[in-house]
């Protein structure tokens, strides 16, 4: 910190912290707490009740040209450096019971372009009056005196503290702003806020953070843009008993006195040149455990329980070799000291890459062999891998502007599956990409309503819209065609142009057209055979929504691409710079032998060796690497089926579940019939692999959500029965009759897949096999079911039970004590068929004593895919929908997953009126990162109608054909 300007004892740091203006600070804020709890309790109606249909009037501000009107910062100021010191109350004010964080910063900038207006962010942030204003200005440079302010106010809407000044800023100098202020320390999950949970009956409480997107300043005032990179002097104030975390390490640490009372004073290090969404500071009484690997301090923090049990031993043992890997493949060294990872009672999202000081959910860090299963542990080594891949790819090197977001979090989406794959290398993770990545956003890409990977900058300008592009497109479909972009150039070339562009922009930012430039260099200097530069080829998959469907008919060789939309009826309203036509790299097999490699560089195009005769047969998009469904003449279908059934093990695993999703994909786009894609799910009385079992499952689960409310439904269960048990036979057998777990990491997912599927159908062995392990339980006490096999048996269980069974496994996800567990009791109790008892849950969402806040909108969306629980969810979430969003909106990135969660099962005219009226009535409050998902779900349901229309009679007669074989 800058120590001639900071008073660095302790009785200089109570008028720094806690003068007498925050004092009516603390009583503002409990006003306006006071005013909000008033207002959403008013919101709060009945299920059943559909609430006021009018709407709050609307004032439309009239158009302003001000600085301040505008959402993006002006360029005219450059920050170099802040001096940051905060104070946050862990235990609540005794008069308002709200619970608070005093500071101050001072940040000293150049001025670029001479002004007499600095914009400062500033949000939900109380301040104290200096000399009569809310900052206080100094010249930096000698012989240069600054302006006197002349006014200062909050423009609440763009979220700036504004200072006007009586004369101009001139170019080329440097000035210090100076703030005090208070903000509450709430339980948002946003910017600086606290997180709490139970420790030997006691209440402990965290301050933490969370900043990404826009939300440093709710912490405090920053010029809060990724851009705007600078280096930060943080000082934390807390309780003697506590620990305080930040980016950097401790320079040091004293005892002060403040009113009378000790408490600890913690100055970091400097930070590196950094942007503000990537700042953290913790206070809390966590334990943590540590080693060193070549010279990186590496420690993992947690509550003392759980660090006690050894629950954070796995992350410590995988985080080095992760972050070694990472090193390597960037040839840059990770450079920081220090490497803290730290598991939080309560976090939004997964977890959060903030430089040096990573920030994860409990379930995304913490493992316990007890009772974790193998998904949870790959989700703990994957979810590492994404947060230290970004150290460099984000961190070091950082988006100008969010309208990039995609580069950020795709290009981690993708690089998570190497550095996961290098800690876990007998997992086979790399492959699992086409599951969990490529298939998924398929189905969101696949609607009229999609967007492209990179937005124009000008059209992404608020908080809004920015935490609306953290979605599917963003991660998964930027993984995709990175993965598509490595494997074309390979990754000796794609990793060459890498290492370059993290070179030349460290400690800046950069554009997705810098990394193409640095691709096309490698590239050259490799002499790589493409169709055209990397930047033409890939703007084709990055400036358009959607991808193609490649059709191959291969009695004449004709190849041809096409826009592929779920819907074929739907219009596409988005025109496209390239016509929806794509640069296609296509690697494909010949009776199971690999071919030379081609490019679709227009809408058609006649590959002679692509013709084939008699029993030959072609399997395009090899393994999946390329972004795109495949579909082919009859003939070739026809021939593949029979590969299938004769020896399915001729087709590679990946592309055997390719056809089964592009076939079922292929039929809701009415491109081949629904027959066909059923038909792809004959063979699987033979198949023991999991990706295909998988991806059927997957794609059935549409069949259910269309079906499970009509007639189709007793025939589709039969005869999925009937494809099922011989899988679970063999499970059976394997593990010996349960007692022993399969050896590999995808058979064991498989056995999940084989028990779930077969007590879904009705299986009766299955079925009495899950309620007779949960009664075990509830008998004796002791939890002996397999933690990979837990939530699909609590889930079956619950099902067949009542409200002692519900009762019991409510229990025990309240005394939980590591929080997998409670995650798969939580998923569970969403599994019952009593809508009395689905209806208590779904009350208990709301209530953070109940269910975190964290939890709350995944929670129901548990209990809208249980077909009682839907209609009861959907009437909760109209009912409540400002309570939700105001209550939950700080940092949530969830609505989208709620609005498409609730409404997914939809398909009749009745339910698209109710989300066309569930889109008016609350056009006021807004729906925040669910805006586009409104729209989704409406085309959605409109698509699923006329799916039932076509497919429902042909579906049912297939389906008693088959049952009767």
């Amino acid at each position: 910190m800058g120590k001639g300007f900071f008073i660095s004892k302790g009785a200089g740091v109570v008028a720094i912290i806690m003068g007498a203006g925050a004092v009516a600070t603390i009583i503002a804020l409990s006003v306006v707490y006071s005013q909000e709890k008033a207002k959403n309790n008013n919101n709060q109606v009945s299920p059943t009740d559909g609430g006021t249909t009018s709407k709050p009037p609307v004032t439309t501000p009239a158009p302003s040209n001000e600085l301040w009107d505008k959402y993006r910062l002006p360029t005219n100021l450059v920050p170099d450096h802040y001096n940051v010191t905060l104070w946050p109350r862990l235990t609540p004010n005794e008069n308002t019971e709200l619970y608070i964080f005093t500071g101050d910063t001072s940040v000293e900038f150049e001025c670029v372009e001479q002004t007499d207006l600095i914009l400062i962010h500033s949000n939900k942030l109380e301040y104290n009056k200096l000399d009569n204003h809310w900052a206080k200005l100094f010249a930096v440079d000698s012989g240069v005196s600054a302006p006197a302010i002349k006014s200062t106010w909050l423009q609440n809407v763009t979220q700036y503290l504004v200072v006007q000044l009586d004369g101009k800023l001139m170019k080329g100098h440097r000035y210090r702003l100076y703030m005090e202020f208070t903000g509450e320390l709430a339980d948002d999950l946003g910017g600086f806020y606290r997180s709490e949970y139970m420790e030997n009956g006691v209440k402990k409480v965290v301050a933490t953070t969370q900043m990404q997107p826009t939300d440093a300043r709710k912490a405090f005032p920053c010029f809060d843009e990724p851009a705007m990179k600078a280096i930060f002097h943080i000082t934390l104030i807390h309780d003697l008993e506590t620990m305080a975390l930040s980016n950097a390490e401790v320079e040091e640490s004293s005892t002060i006195t403040i009113e009378g009372k000790d408490l600890q004073k913690t100055v970091f290090q400097p930070t590196l040149k950094m942007s503000t969404y990537l700042l953290a500071f913790i206070v809390s009484d966590f334990d943590f455990i540590n080693n060193t690997i070549d010279g990186v301090l590496i420690r993992i923090f947690a509550r003392r329980p759980a660090i006690v049990a050894g629950q954070g031993q796995y992350a410590l043992n995988k985080t080095g070799p992760i972050l070694k890997f990472f090193e390597e493949y960037y040839n840059y060294s990770y450079p920081l000291p220090k490497s803290d990872q730290v598991a939080l009672p309560d976090f939004n999202a997964g977890a959060m890459e903030n430089w040096g000081l990573i920030t994860y959910r409990e379930t995304a860090l913490l493992y316990d062999a007890e009772y974790s299963s193998n998904s949870n542990k790959q989700r703990i080594a994957t979810i590492i891998a994404h947060e230290l891949a970004h150290m460099w790819f984000g961190n070091l090197v950082t988006l100008k502007w969010w309208n990039d977001l995609w580069l950020n979090e795709g290009f981690a989406s993708y690089v998570e599956y190497l550095g996961a794959d290098h800690a876990e290398p007998g997992w086979d993770l790399k492959d699992l990409m086409v599951l969990n990545d490529v298939q998924r956003v398929f189905a969101v890409d696949a609607l009229a309503s999609s967007h492209p990977l990179s937005s124009k900058e000008e059209d992404i300008k608020t908080p809004a819209q920015i935490s609306e592009l953290f979605d599917a497109i963003s991660y998964s479909k930027g993984a995709s065609v990175l993965r598509m972009l490595s494997n074309f150039l390979t990754e000796e070339v794609f990793t060459m142009g890498l290492r370059t562009y993290l070179s030349e922009f460290a400690f800046g930012n950069a554009g997705y057209t810098d990394l193409w430039n640095h691709l096309q260099m490698a590239v050259v200097a490799n002499k790589t055979s493409l169709p055209d530069t990397v930047d033409n080829i890939m703007n084709t998959w990055v400036l358009q929504m959607g991808f193609p469907v490649v059709t191959i008919q291969t009695q004449s060789g004709i190849v041809s691409q096409k826009h592929f939309l779920l819907d074929p009826d739907s219009v596409v309203t988005v025109p496209s710079p390239y016509n929806y036509e794509w640069i296609v790299p296509i690697k494909w097999l010949k009776n199971g032998t690999m071919q030379q490699p081609k490019w679709l560089t227009s809408k058609t195009a006649t590959f002679e060796d692509m013709k084939v005769s008699g029993a030959d047969w072609v399997v395009v998009n090899h393994n999946v690497v390329g972004y795109y469904r495949v579909n082919y003449d009859q003939g070739n279908w026809n021939r593949l089926l029979t590969a299938l059934s004769t020896n399915h093990t001729q087709i590679p695993v990946i592309n055997r579940a390719q056809l089964v999703d592009d076939a079922f994909n292929l039929a809701r786009a009415k491109i081949v019939s629904t027959s066909l894609a059923l038909e792809t799910t004959k063979y699987l009385n033979k198949e023991k692999a999991y990706m295909p079992w998988e991806t059927a499952i997957d794609n059935l689960d549409f069949f259910y959500l269309m079906f499970d409310r009509s007639e189709v439904y007793g025939p589709m269960q039969n005869y999925l029965r009937k494809q099922v048990t011989p899988l679970f036979n063999y499970f059976k057998n394997i593990t010996a009759n349960w007692s022993k777990v399969p050896e590999g990491h995808m058979e064991q997912y498989n056995q999940v897949n084989a028990i779930s599927l077969a007590c879904k159908t009705g299986l009766e062995e299955c079925q009495v096999l899950a309620k007779t392990w949960f009664k075990q339980w509830m008998d004796t006490n002791v939890n002996q079911i397999h933690p990979n096999l837990r939530s699909t048996v609590y889930c079956n269980a619950i099902a067949e039970g009542g409200a002692e069974e519900w009762d019991f496994a409510w229990s025990k996800f309240k005394n939980a004590t590591i929080a997998i567990e409670a995650d798969k009791l939580r998923y569970a109790l969403s599994c019952t068929k009593q809508p009395w008892l689905l209806n208590r849950y779904l009350g208990y969402t709301l209530d953070p004593n109940m269910i975190r806040k964290q939890d709350g909108t995944s929670t129901i969306v548990y209990i809208a895919n249980n077909v009682i629980g839907q209609p009861l969810a959907w009437d909760f979430v109209r009912a409540r929908w400002s309570y939700i969003f105001t209550q939950y909106g700080g940092g949530s990135f969830s609505f989208s997953n709620l609005i498409n969660g609730v409404t997914k099962r939809f398909s009749t005219e009745f339910e698209v009126q109710q989300l066309k009226q569930f889109k008016a009535d609350n056009a006021a409050v807004g729906f925040g990162s669910g805006t586009l998902a409104v729209d989704q779900s409406i085309e959605r349901t409109i698509g699923n109608m006329k799916w039932i229309a076509d497919n429902k009679q042909n579906v049912l007669n297939w389906f008693n054909t088959e049952t009767k074989l």
